[in-house]
């Protein structure tokens, strides 16, 4: 009888999980921005906070906010708002804050080194393990505290670190096959900053692909389209 229940739980809960809506890449790409605005409220001592003045901080609209949280449980009580250390941590949770992934950087370059310098990895739980680059000249040194070994070191280093992220900081002609080394190695995930549209034929692999060069143009855009309604006015 016992046995007959831990299956009907099984099934059930596979079940549960089968029914669950699928959650939009729009929602996905909100949950940081929670995540930031929350820890600034932690730091400023606050305790609580309602959908209505989240909406105002965020400059998203309060049934936006209930919606996007509601894709995830909700975590809140009519009256009372949210709990705010409660929310950041259950977001936390969602973004794997807490599963202490680890990454290597793929290219000592400027922005390899820039991100090396950057406590945004600690920040959000990513431990950075290594830095790979061709030039022998810093092979074996350390930036900003993180070894330097050679790209021939990359597939024996990811396989034996089971390295979960690899960034990529290196030329556009090079990304791809960096990229196919580290996922045979076992990285679950790819940050693409090589300035190009890298997919793998891996889909247990998830590739995000950064264009700094396209945020750049769309700020330039907002400027030009404002100036142009200023000009009609």
């Amino acid at each position: 009888m016992e046995h007959i229940d831990k299956v009907s739980g099984t099934f059930d809960k596979r079940v549960q999980e089968a029914a669950k809506p699928a959650v939009s890449a729009a929602v996905i790409k909100r949950l940081p921005r929670y995540h930031r605005y929350l820890g600034d409220l932690i730091a400023a001592g606050r305790l609580r906070i309602s959908s209505a003045e989240l909406s105002k901080i965020m400059n998203v609209t309060a049934s936006q906010i209930r919606q996007d949280l509601n894709c995830f449980g909700g975590f809140g009580q009519q009256g009372y708002g949210y709990n705010i250390k409660y929310l950041y941590g259950k977001i936390s949770e969602l973004l794997g804050v807490n599963e202490g992934y680890s990454a290597v950087i793929v290219g000592a370059g400027n922005l390899g080194r820039a991100l090396a310098s950057t406590r945004m990895f600690s920040r959000r739980g990513v431990n950075r393990l290594a830095l790979f680059d061709i030039d022998e000249s810093i092979i074996g040194t350390e930036i900003y505290g993180i070894k330097v070994y050679s790209v021939d070191e990359l597939f024996d280093f990811c396989q034996r670190e089971k390295v979960d992220i690899g960034v990529l900081t290196v030329p556009k002609e090079a990304a791809h096959a960096a990229a196919k080394t580290m996922a045979a190695a076992g990285v679950k995930g790819i940050w693409n900053f090589a300035n190009m549209e890298l997919s793998l034929d891996d889909d247990s692999v998830v590739v995000e692909n950064i264009h700094l060069g396209d945020s750049l143009m769309t700020l330039c855009y907002e400027i030009k389209t404002r100036g142009e309604e200023g000009a009609d006015e």
